[in-house]
Parts: C-alpha cells; structure tokens; sequence
C-alpha cells in the first residue's frame, strides 16, 4: 500500500482522493482550509464540495502540507489553476524526491501565458521536471465520486511513469489510459472550459440543437489549431482529453462553464454569476489567456476570442454570435 498525496480539496480532488483509496493506497487529502480539513475528518465526506459521497478510511484529510507529502510516493495537484503555482512553491520543500507529480487542474496562467504543466516545471528544478503528467478526459468529480463509468488518460513523456499512474489510480469504474502527448491534453483541458461557456450562451439565447453542435465542432477545429500549433499530436485531439472532455463540458448539465454561459445569456452580469458559485468555472479566467496566447501565437481562435470579448469587454452574447456568423467565408479546413 502507497501513500499518495492530492494537494486540492475541492470536488475533483476529493473524487480522486475516493477513487486512489479504493484502490488500497493510504491518501492524504490536503485542504487550503483547516476548517474543510476538520470537517472532512469529522463528518467522512467533504460536504462543502462533494456532499453526500462517502469517503473510505484510507482519505485522510489535513491542512499541512508536509503531513500530506511525508512519505508520498505520488502527488496529484488538483488546485484551481490561479493558485496553482503559490500552492507547489509552498509545497517544494517536501515534495518526495521520486514518483510521478501529476496536474490534475485545467487552464492556462493568466500573467505568463503557461499551462498547468508548464507552470510546474518552472517550479520544480531540471532533475523533477521528467516526473511531471497531466490527467485529462471527460470527468465530472460527482460522477466520479459516486462511482459512475469513467474513462481519463495520463500524460508523461516518460511512460514508465505514467503507466505507474495508470496503475495506481485505474478502478473497476475508472479506466485510465496513457499518452505521452502532455501538451495535447493540456490544451484540451484549458480550452474545453472556454468553448462551453460560447456553448452555454447559444443554449441559454435558445439557438438550438444545430447551433450547439456547430460550436462544439468549430470550437474542436480551433482547439487543435493551437494544440498542433503548440506540438501536440492532432490525434489527441480526437481522444478523452480534447472530444470527450469538450462534449462532456459543453452538454452535461454539471457543467461550471456552461453554466456560465447560460446565465450570461440570461441578461446576468459576469461578476454576478461568478459571486454565486462556491466552485470555480475555470474557463473564465482561461478565456483571456487564451485569446492572449493565440494573440502571441498567431492563432485564429474567434469563438475563444468572442467569449473573451463577452466575459471581459461588455460585449452583449447574442452580438457575440452574430460576429461568428458574420465571418468571411472560408473553407472548412483552414
């Protein structure tokens, strides 16, 4: 039995945390809050994030981060992507000196324009960086937690390591596959978070079921421009992490970034909207990042680029819409 580290308690950290003591690992569940951690140890659940899923013995909630790394033979960092980075600097001094460090957040920082992986490699020094993996695919933490079907993979260049974290974490629900393409589901994971909240603006102005599948595919089409742009496989693009987690996050009504776009749809202000949710939508911080690396990169993303313009620049969603339609016709594949 292992112990293995997940630094976030929020819904997908808890999920996970779930899914890895089932497994038979000893889990150290950590929480930037010590009175989440409390709780958790007290009531067996995390019910702030995660209410009514039980949690085995083997999660072990704290708010110490040298606690939850002491002895881990793998950390899973399942913070928002914002803090991210301020959450692994403190937690540098006792990273295990072995083992896979996996991203388990999803998005793009907004002052430096990185990726989640990207962000933990220039935190780590050169002898760490090989270790890091990036989780992605088509993942609701409910879902998860409660033990529904769920397929995900586990990026690594080096894949001895991520068929390690194959391993340890692949459940009779949970299947896991590997790639070694890290910055394809990287990509996939910041961008799907963007393209849903376009998506739940068109569903919220009533625009149907032709609209709806019209922008999931375009925005397909321009998430794999910057992935390939980027290096990544196109193929990846087509799997768990690019596809299935933008059908996923732009259809399932446990999405945090529809929601967002349907509320906004709704006359509701962003600050609004955002000031109702306990848990983050991660698209909307993604949103201007992204737009700023296709800037940068010379990378035609206009659905990313309108929902920028409606989350940041007072842009109303149905002109948002009406500037997608009203593009110079163009051939499918460029």
């Amino acid at each position: 039995m292992a112990k293995i580290a997940v630094l976030g308690a929020g819904s997908w950290g808890t999920a996970l945390a779930k899914a890895l003591a089932e497994r038979d690992h000893e889990v150290a569940l950590w929480a930037r809050s010590a009175d989440i951690a409390a709780k958790i140890r007290a009531e067996r659940e995390n019910s702030a994030y995660l209410p009514g899923v039980a949690l085995p013995d083997g999660v072990v909630a704290t708010h110490s981060l040298q606690d939850a790394l002491e002895g881990a033979s793998s950390v899973y960092l399942v913070v928002p992507s914002h803090g991210l980075r301020e959450v692994l600097v403190q937690a540098l001094p006792y990273l295990p000196s072995h083992g896979p460090i996996i991203s388990a957040s999803k998005g793009i920082e907004n002052s430096s324009l990185l990726l989640m992986s990207q962000v933990i490699e220039g935190v780590l020094p050169a002898s760490m960086r090989s270790r890091v993996c990036a989780l992605g695919g088509p993942s609701f933490a409910r879902e998860t937690g409660l033990g529904m079907p769920t397929a995900v993979c586990v990026a690594c260049k080096d894949q001895e390591l991520a068929r390690s974290v194959q391993h340890e974490l692949a459940g009779d629900r949970l299947r896991v596959y590997t790639t070694d393409d890290v910055m394809g589901v990287e990509v996939g994971g910041a961008l799907k978070n963007v393209i849903a909240i376009a998506v739940g603006a068109a569903d919220g102005l009533g625009f149907g079921h032709n609209a709806r599948a019209a922008l999931i595919t375009r925005g397909l089409a321009e998430m794999s421009r910057l992935a390939i742009h980027l290096g990544a496989h196109p193929l990846t693009m087509a799997g768990l992490a690019g596809l299935g987690d933008l059908v996923l996050t732009c259809t399932g009504d446990l999405s945090r970034n529809r929601r967002v776009g349907l509320e906004l749809a709704r006359g509701r202000s962003l600050a609004s909207v955002v000031g109702d949710m306990r848990m983050v939508a991660e698209g909307v911080r993604t949103a201007k990042s992204a737009h700023d690396l296709a800037i940068r990169e010379n990378v035609d993303m206009p659905i990313t680029a309108e929902v920028n313009a409606a989350l940041y620049e007072g842009k109303a969603p149905v002109a948002a819409v009406e500037s997608l339609l009203s593009r110079v016709p163009r051939s499918e594949r460029d």
